[in-house]
């Protein structure tokens, strides 16, 4: 008798092959059968009208604070998702001196936006050295598989103290010791190093992380550890990714291409579109795809959909730049909502909202011609149209009038959304053009950062929602989008035993009802230690999760199983 069999389904492997209908079978967490299983089991999942998947492998996360107090690591489990890459952009925990904790957890809360306040009260400092972080992580129970990165930024600190956090150049000693660090690091299962060169990653003092302006002596002398090892991944957040160089495309991938041929290991980047070039990514796609064919492993690593902002009074709002706000800002979201709806407070801050059109945050990211309200069911790729501004000329009225009420809403719970990366246009046909890519890795859903300004951990549903099924425009196939998210991307780290439906591998899977399959809306939670708020995304129609043979998830229901581990280095 099997452990687990889930019947009648409709089971697209990850491979890339059309689907088919059949059964799988997992016994002791590695599946057994696939096809027509007549045996029984233990239990039974009946996926008639449903597709079976592997579980998804999201690669790019930021769960390394989280991880040591959330078993779950929602919201991303609530995605489909079994395996999570974390240690991303060069930022993470360990190494650290006991008096650079502070420091480091400031490096995390500027560059990902998690409350630093509630990683102070979360983490249990067991560890001082990467292996040591890693054994705190191998005593953890999880409902999913994590695997990390060496961060440049804590390395470097590590290393140079305040030189390395202030970004001073790194002397050859300097760069050996680093070295030392990364091997040991991999050598104690990480599965790759990380780091950022983009001057967009800010400590909370508005430090670049450190290694933003590393030379070539110290990005090669760190990544030559990868090759002589044989294994791990070297990934970065490149220069240039909000145009603030136009000469990035090159210039990065240049050395990018140059390190991925010495040390014949992945390198992989993170591509987006931004408005002050945007173009630059098509160049910097092709520059990867000839890289590609010449043998080198140059990945770009792609977002689902935009890469934006949520904003609402739940989240952030141009009225908190106004001076009638004090008297709201303390109050429950409720009741600032309640409070918006009196006239005469109305016309006050919309006067206040007006004077405020040449303010340059506000004009960057809160100006009513840049918003589109979100919706539930949230809308990620909105009609030009139906920008705030354009809905207000079109109906004779202010923009910032269409703002006020738009923030005032619901009780407060809408949410406007702000396209910044990949919208350019106005569509997400360049995001098409980046997934549909064979070059390209899925990935930059940066699930457990940016607590406070989006949720992109969601993308996973969004990628077979939107791009498979809703989308009114060019698609993707089922199978291309699963095998984005499974085979795919479990190569891109060397983890062969996951990632596909077939005898021998692990028993990692997803029972979906694609009909159902739906997005809710983003919400503010107040859950992290402390007391801290995040915003959280649930969906609905995940029949069932499956880790390791478990069932983690019904329904999109914690089951309370944890089978998941650590994964040390390449499977």
């Amino acid at each position: 008798m099997h452990d687990l069999v889930i019947r009648n389904g409709t089971i697209v492997d990850g491979t890339g092959a059309p689907p088919e209908p059949g059964d799988v079978a997992v016994d002791d967490g590695t599946i057994t059968e696939v096809g027509t299983v007549d045996e029984g089991a233990r239990r039974t999942i009946d996926a008639d009208g449903a597709i079976v998947t592997p579980g998804f492998v999201d690669i790019h996360t930021h769960y390394d604070g989280q991880v040591t107090w959330d078993s779950a690591l929602t919201p991303t489990c609530w995605h489909g998702v079994t395996t999570v890459v974390m240690g991303n952009c060069g930022v993470g925990f360990a190494p650290v001196h006991p008096d650079e904790r502070d420091w480091i957890i400031g490096l995390m809360e500027g560059v990902e936006d998690i409350p630093g306040a509630a990683l102070s009260a979360g983490i249990d400092w067991q560890w001082e050295t990467f292996p040591e972080y890693l054994d705190a992580l191998d005593q953890r129970p999880l409902i999913l598989d994590i695997g990390t990165q060496v961060p440049h930024g804590a390395v470097r600190a590590y290393v140079m103290g305040e030189r390395g956090a202030r970004n001073q150049p790194a002397t050859p000693e300097d760069i050996e010791q680093m070295a030392a660090l990364v091997r040991e690091g991999i050598s104690a299962g990480a599965l790759g190093f990380s780091t950022s060169r983009t001057v967009m990653h800010t400590a909370v003092d508005g430090e670049p992380v450190p290694g933003t302006f590393a030379a070539e002596d110290e990005l090669f002398g760190i990544g030559r550890v990868l090759g002589e090892l044989g294994t791990g991944v070297f990934e970065l957040a490149p220069a240039g990714a909000m145009g603030e160089d136009l000469l990035a495309p090159d210039r990065e991938l240049d050395w990018i291409v140059r390190l991925a041929a010495e040390i014949d290991r992945p390198v992989s980047y993170a591509l987006t579109q931004n408005e002050q070039a945007p173009d630059d990514w098509r160049r910097m796609l092709d520059l990867s795809a000839a890289a590609v064919a010449d043998g080198h492993l140059v990945l770009p690593q792609v977002h689902a959909r935009s890469v934006c902002l949520l904003i609402g009074l739940q989240t952030f709002h141009p009225l908190s730049f106004t001076a009638g706000w004090a008297e709201l800002a303390d109050l429950p979201v409720a009741e600032q909502a309640a409070k918006l709806q009196d006239p005469d407070r109305k016309a006050r801050l919309v006067q206040e909202l007006e004077a405020l059109a040449d303010d340059p945050i506000v004009g960057a990211f809160m100006h009513p011609s840049r918003m589109y309200p979100l919706g539930d069911p949230p809308n990620y790729e909105p009609d030009p149209r139906d920008a705030l501004a354009v809905r207000a000329e079109a109906r004779g009225e202010s923009m910032w009038a269409a703002l006020y009420d738009a923030l005032a809403a619901d009780g407060g719970e809408d949410l406007l959304l702000t396209p910044v990366l990949n919208f350019a246009g106005q569509s997400l046909d360049p995001s098409y053009e980046m997934l549909a890519s064979p070059a390209t890795v899925f990935g930059l859903g940066d699930g457990g950062a940016h607590a406070g300004q989006t949720c992109d951990a969601s993308s996973t549903t969004f990628l077979l929602s939107h791009w498979v099924r809703d989308r009114d425009g060019a698609r993707l196939p089922i199978e291309k989008a699963v095998q984005k998210m499974t085979s795919s991307t479990a190569a891109v780290f060397g983890l062969g035993d996951r990632g596909r439906i077939a005898p021998g591998l692990r028993g990692d899977l997803n029972v979906i009802d694609m009909d159902r399959l739906q997005l809710r809306r983003p919400k503010l939670v107040h859950d992290l230690p402390g007391g801290a708020g995040r915003l959280i995304q649930r969906a609905e129609g995940y029949v069932a999760t499956v880790c390791a043979g478990e069932v983690t998830l019904s329904e999109g229901e914690d089951t309370g199983a944890r089978p998941g581990a650590l994964i040390r280095g390449e499977r």
